[in-house]
């Protein structure tokens, strides 16, 4: 089987990466029309402009990867006939009007990027989604037919992500969490439970990364006083599991309010869970589709620093439950969520259509 792979994010991006190495590890030849440029506009004109010259006709099916929006009709055009599978994987819509906030959504930008989304997704003949509560957004939103989507799981890369030792301080419970700041992950409700457990002298939070709100919070947790809290830019992606290594605790999200941080399941939770670290997620029908409250992850109510430090608390005092969800965790991501799982998952969607 031959599939042709575009992209308009970067082959390295993880949801590319995870998907293509779950191709390849099922037998899969893949053909890659691809970019690793720094900027939006010059990657779709290099992608595109492959597709263009080389209109590769030798393939089975197509496979438009994430932000393959602007993708999807163009290769329609080009290829008539090929089947296309598209993983939509986040609603341009929904991201830049309702979790970034960057557009009104009854602005030209607004209906531009609805439309967008709708016509992409009606062009393909499969589109995927990481979960149902995300497919059923997609469905109620642009109307489109339930029938045309998957799920598959964003899962971690299990090459990087995986169990590890490392001496660490254990007069410290360390609480780990990482993010790019945005309204969705709710850092604010982090900072709040960090400052409801500053009486306890050995629980110490470490938080990595930098991003839209990141100054906002800085700022919030000098007004707070907080002394229990250390704040990183990034470090090197290498670097990112043995910070997770030393976790007692990892905080995978997402824990505001907003509606898409109850329908999709955080990227970091799937790599904490790899890791065989007890992970504490939102209440929400997107993380009980994979995991199990007290058995794979401990559930914390959205929006509410009281809930996640008592559950903090509750960890930092059961090892027994800490070890139990661990390893519950751990278990599920290798059924559901390594390369290998993922590819054979689409490989099965591929051979239905072909079929």
């Amino acid at each position: 089987m031959k599939v042709l792979f575009i992209s308009g994010r970067e082959p390295s991006y993880v949801r590319n990466s995870l998907i293509l190495r779950g191709l390849k590890e099922n037998g899969i030849n893949v053909v890659e029309y691809t970019s690793q440029l720094n900027s939006y506009s010059k990657r779709y004109y290099e992608v595109l402009r492959k597709v263009l010259i080389k209109k590769e006709k030798e393939v089975d099916i197509i496979f438009v990867g994430f932000l393959g929006q602007p993708i999807v009709p163009i290769v329609k055009s080009v290829l008539p006939g090929k089947p296309i599978i598209f993983d939509a994987f986040i609603s341009v819509y929904d991201t830049l009007c309702f979790d970034r906030q960057i557009i009104k959504p009854n602005s030209l930008f607004g209906k531009s990027s609805y439309l967008l989304d709708k016509s992409s997704c009606e062009l393909a003949d499969i589109v995927l989604l990481d979960t149902n509560a995300h497919i059923d957004y997609f469905v109620n939103t642009f109307g489109i037919e339930r029938d045309k989507f998957k799920s598959i799981f964003v899962g971690a890369d299990n090459s990087v992500f995986y169990p590890r030792y490392i001496e660490k301080d254990n007069e410290i419970f360390e609480v780990f969490y990482y993010s790019t700041y945005l309204p969705l992950h709710g850092v604010k409700y982090i900072i709040e439970a960090a400052k409801k457990l500053e009486k306890y002298s050995d629980i110490h939070f470490n938080i990595i990364g930098k991003g839209v709100e990141y100054e906002r919070i800085i700022r919030y947790a000098k007004k707070l006083n907080l002394q229990n809290i250390s704040f990183r830019e990034w470090i090197p992606y290498e670097k990112l599991p043995m910070e997770i290594a030393k976790a007692d605790v990892c905080l995978g999200g997402h824990f505001s309010d907003i509606d898409k941080a109850k329908r999709v399941i955080a990227g970091k939770t799937f790599q904490f869970i790899a890791m065989r670290k007890p992970t504490i997620v939102g209440d929400n029908p997107a993380n009980r589709e994979l995991l199990k409250d007290k058995k794979s992850a401990l559930f914390v109510e959205h929006a509410n620093s009281d809930d996640l430090a008592d559950k903090i608390l509750e960890l930092k005092d059961n090892e027994k439950l800490r070890e139990k969800i661990a390893y519950g965790g751990y278990d599920v991501y290798k059924k559901k969520a390594t390369p290998e799982r993922i590819g054979k998952e689409i490989v099965n969607i591929i051979n239905k259509m072909l079929n």
